[in-house]
């Protein structure tokens, strides 16, 4: 006998021996012994004889046991079953401040999703879409989580043993705070900076300011006034203008390492100082290891991020090396986690590492990339020693990947956190039709495993993202919507017949999910506008091509649909500014 196909694959199965009828009930017996989340289920000698060692562990156990029920109705066969995590945090970090901000049900039904997969951590990534008290100017747009949204969540995911986390960026990435007349004094650069290949860029950073510092305190405690858990991300990400503005001097002085710490620091220590433990991104202290030892060995976590399969940089042109030095990014960061992650592991500062879904500037995913990045995420955070895996999931250039294309990236992220060495070769599109879409056809993972991974089969290869968005975008983009290589006519209509099929599948689908109909609407019109965009890319490089007319009908219905389809899932704020950018492609065509 086979096997049984659980999710996520248990580290130890062993058949044995006489099985035992489906309805005898299991014995249940706590094990201190075993490790955290650890369970073993014996099935066998007319019993089923469950150990676990804590409240998790017992839930992970029944959830398996309720899995053997529904393959095996009437007799679970005789075996073993030892099983326990390999990462003590796995969580799933979504962005809700490009544009997108799901909606109560959505919300929902996305908890269900990370419970299955055994997470037992989220967060709501935020800049400025949570409805603080006296900040209405930011938000008001937005249809922000409020406080009782959060409550809400937070309850919905203790129920289901996930920490549900705060989350606020607190240094970059305060663009849309700082284009506000009120708080751009708060800003390193209130009138903005220039890229040194001339684009203008708006005020995103914070000054590290007394102001500043008591502005981020205030905001960063309301919110976690909202949740249970004591951890707070802060990010501080990205801070690519210090410098370049009000503290101009005090980093030629010290070093922008220096300058960034100290206010990190002062975070830290104000946040700490109420209990609070700090999570915050590692990307601009990894280019500064003489400074990590000035870093707290307790309560304070370094994000390591990376998004890209590992490679080598030998083929980059010169202008892709000064576009990724502009931006903080060195060649060598290409090689994956095993370039983030060392420095911190040296050092003894406590780091999880967060690889991502890959769904960002794609409108279909970039699925390939996303299990090389996640299975390079948890091979190198076992072997520093990560305390936990983050999957992330963004919103770049307006969130116009539907939730749904993301769901195969969270289930093979989950199953590498739960246990690498089992779940790498995972059958992601069986397991996401069986314990996520319950698709009685068998057709709505294989569709999207393979809309997934045609965003590099036209002979153009972007930065972080797909061609394919890129092409719908082409309006504002500048310098970071260059792309490496030349359309290929035969990669193009292989792309368009890879469209085609994946369509297909996803009609003949027969999900009966909850959301089942809802899925398959948002993913039929992701795959139009992938096509839409491979149109545009035959187009623009001579190829066989739909006309003006039709590109012109084509979009104006891709683009109503889009908005029927947000409002299924997302709340009604930024779907206007999303919806803007692919407007300004469509007036090319008049």
């Amino acid at each position: 006998m086979a096997p049984p196909r659980l999710f996520p694959a248990p580290r130890h199965v062993e058949l044995q021996g006489a099985g035992v009828a489906s309805d005898v009930a299991p014995t249940w017996h706590h094990e201190s012994g075993l490790p955290a989340e650890g369970f073993t289920i014996r099935v066998g000698d007319g019993a089923i004889r469950v150990t676990y060692a804590d409240d998790a562990g017992r839930r992970h156990a029944g959830d398996v046991l309720a899995q053997l029920g529904r393959q095996h109705r009437e007799r679970l066969p005789g075996l073993v079953i030892r099983d326990w995590p390999d990462f003590p945090v796995r969580g799933y970090l979504l962005d809700v401040s490009r544009d997108r901000v799901p909606t109560r049900a959505t919300l929902a039904r996305l908890v269900d999703l990370l419970a299955r997969c055994r997470l037992n951590h989220f967060q709501l990534y935020v800049e400025h879409a949570f409805a603080y008290r006296d900040h209405e100017i930011v938000w008001r747009d937005a249809s922000p989580l409020t406080p009782e949204d959060l409550r809400w969540l937070d309850a919905r995911c203790r129920a289901r043993g996930i920490e549900l986390a705060a989350n606020q960026n607190g240094f970059g990435h305060m663009e849309r705070w700082l284009r506000h007349d009120r708080y751009r004094p708060l800003a390193e650069c209130p009138d903005g900076w220039t890229t040194s290949f001339g684009a203008p860029m708006p005020p995103a950073v914070l000054a590290p300011s007394d102001d500043a510092l008591a502005f981020v305190l205030a905001l960063y405690r309301e919110l976690a006034a909202c949740v249970e858990s004591r951890r707070i991300n802060i990010g501080c990400d990205e801070t690519f203008e210090l410098g370049r503005g009000r503290h101009r001097d005090a980093v030629e002085r010290h070093g922008r390492g220096r300058v960034y710490l100290d206010f990190l620091r002062r975070q830290i220590d104000a946040l700490q100082a109420g209990g609070h433990e700090v999570l915050f991104w590692a990307d601009v202290l990894r280019g500064h290891p003489e400074l990590l030892p000035e870093l707290p060995t307790t309560d304070a976590v370094a994000l390591c991020w990376h998004y890209e399969a590992p490679r080598t940089a030998s083929d980059l042109p010169p202008w892709v090396e000064e576009l990724m030095a502009e931006f903080g990014m060195r060649p060598d960061d290409l090689r994956g986690f095993a370039a983030q992650v060392p420095p911190f592991a040296e050092h003894g500062a406590p780091f999880w590492v967060c690889p991502g879904t890959s769904t960002w500037n794609s409108l279909l995913g970039r699925l390939p990339n996303a299990r090389a990045n996640v299975d390079d995420a948890a091979s190198v955070g076992l072997a520093y020693g990560a305390g936990g895996l983050l999957i992330t999931d963004w919103g770049d250039n307006g969130h116009h990947q539907p939730p749904t294309v993301s769901v195969p990236a969270i289930v093979y992220g989950a199953a590498q956190a739960w246990c690498h060495e089992s779940n790498r070769d995972v059958a992601l599109a069986d397991v996401v039709d069986e314990f996520v879409f319950d698709d009685e056809a068998g057709e709505l993972g294989r569709a999207l495993e393979l809309a997934g991974s045609v965003y590099d089969r036209t002979g153009l290869v972007p930065m972080n993202g797909s061609p394919l968005h890129q092409q719908l975008l082409t309006a504002g983009l500048g310098q970071l919507g260059k792309l490496l290589g030349a359309a290929d006519a035969g990669g193009v209509r292989r792309t368009l017949d890879a469209l085609e099929e994946a369509r297909c599948g996803v009609e003949r689908s027969r999900p009966r999910c909850e959301d089942g109909s809802t899925i398959r609407r948002e993913l039929l019109c992701a795959i139009r506008l992938a096509r839409h965009g491979a149109w545009r890319i035959a187009r623009g490089a001579g190829l066989p091509a739909p006309d003006v007319a039709v590109l012109r009908r084509d979009l104006d219905e891709a683009i109503d649909e889009q908005r029927a389809c947000w409002r299924l899932r997302s709340r009604e704020g930024g779907l206007a500014d999303s919806v803007a950018r692919l407007e300004a492609t469509r007036r090319e065509y008049d």
